[in-house]
C-alpha cells in the first residue's frame, strides 16, 4: 500500500470576469495545483493570482497545458503537427514559469489537460513529444502521467522524473483510460463514493475499473476536478478518507 500520496486539482481556469471553480477553497485542501496556461483556460492575471494563493498555502505548483481551444475548454480533440504541438507546450510552460518566478515561486510539475492528455494516454509517440518539449524548457519537472497508459511508457522511455496519477471523480475503462465524458457515469459526483473508491485503489495499488477489474498501477497523486458543483465536498471527503486510512498527504517529491 502507498503510504503517502499527493492530492492535485486543476486550477486557474477562470477568464476575465468569468469565474470557474472554487480555487481559493480547494487550495486549502489539495497539496498540488495544476494551473492553466492560457490556451484552454485562464489568462495572465488569473494565472498570477492562482500562483500567489497556491504559494501562500505551500501547495506545489504545476503547468497544465492544453490544446489552443478556449471555446471548447480543451476538451475537443485536435490534430497538430509534432513541431507545432511542441512549440505550444514550450510556450505554455515558459509562460507559467515566468509568472511564477516573478512571485518567488517555482513550477515543480507538468500535467497535460483534457483532450490532449486523453490522446497522449493512447499514443506513446504523442506523449513523448509533449514531455520532451516540456523537459527541454525545464529538465527537472516532475511529469504527472495517467498511470498504466501510453503516457507511462513515454516517461519510462525518457527516464525522467514522473508521478503516476489516478482520478477521484472519473470512471475508468479496463485499459486504464478514462470513460468518455459523454457517457453516463463518467464523472462521479457523490463525495462518499469518490472517497471510498480512492482509498480502495490506494490500498490495492491498482486502478479499479467500472467493470471491477484491477489494473496494477503506481499511485503517487490523485486528481480532484474543481469544475463541478460537488468539487469542494469531494475534495474534503477524499482527503478525510485518506487520512482516516493512515495515508499521509504531501506534494510529490517531498
Amino acid at each position: 500500500m502507498t503510504e503517502q500520496v499527493d492530492l492535485n486539482a486543476d486550477m486557474g481556469e477562470s477568464f476575465g470576469p468569468w469565474v470557474m471553480g472554487r480555487d481559493d477553497d480547494i487550495l486549502g485542501v489539495v497539496t498540488s495545483a495544476n494551473i492553466a496556461c492560457g490556451f484552454h483556460a485562464g489568462d495572465p492575471s488569473v494565472m498570477a493570482e492562482t500562483i500567489r494563493v497556491a504559494h501562500t498555502h505551500g501547495v506545489g505548483i504545476g503547468a497544465h497545458p492544453g490544446f489552443p481551444d478556449l471555446q471548447g475548454f480543451g476538451r475537443r480533440r485536435m490534430q497538430m503537427g509534432r513541431e507545432d504541438l511542441q512549440a505550444a507546450i514550450r510556450y505554455q510552460v515558459g509562460a507559467i514559469q515566468g509568472v511564477a518566478r516573478a512571485q518567488g515561486a517555482t513550477v515543480r510539475h507538468f500535467k497535460l489537460h483534457g483532450a490532449l492528455s486523453n490522446m497522449c494516454s493512447e499514443n506513446e509517440a504523442m506523449a513523448r513529444a509533449c514531455y520532451e518539449a516540456a523537459l527541454s524548457v525545464d529538465p527537472d519537472l516532475i511529469i504527472f502521467i495517467l498511470a498504466a497508459t501510453a503516457q507511462q511508457k513515454a516517461v519510462e522511455a525518457l527516464k525522467c522524473r514522473w508521478a503516476g496519477e489516478i482520478f477521484a471523480d472519473r470512471a475508468y475503462n479496463d485499459d486504464a483510460t478514462l470513460v468518455d465524458r459523454a457517457r453516463e457515469g463518467a464523472v462521479i459526483y457523490d463525495p462518499a463514493h469518490a472517497a471510498s473508491r480512492i482509498v480502495k485503489m490506494v490500498q490495492a495499488g491498482a486502478i479499479i475499473a467500472e467493470s471491477g477489474a484491477h489494473i496494477p498501477a503506481r499511485i503517487d497523486t490523485i486528481c480532484l476536478h474543481g469544475d463541478n458543483a460537488a468539487a469542494l465536498q469531494i475534495a474534503r471527503t477524499v482527503r478525510a478518507g485518506l487520512e482516516t486510512a493512515g495515508i499521509r498527504l504531501a506534494p510529490v517529491g517531498t
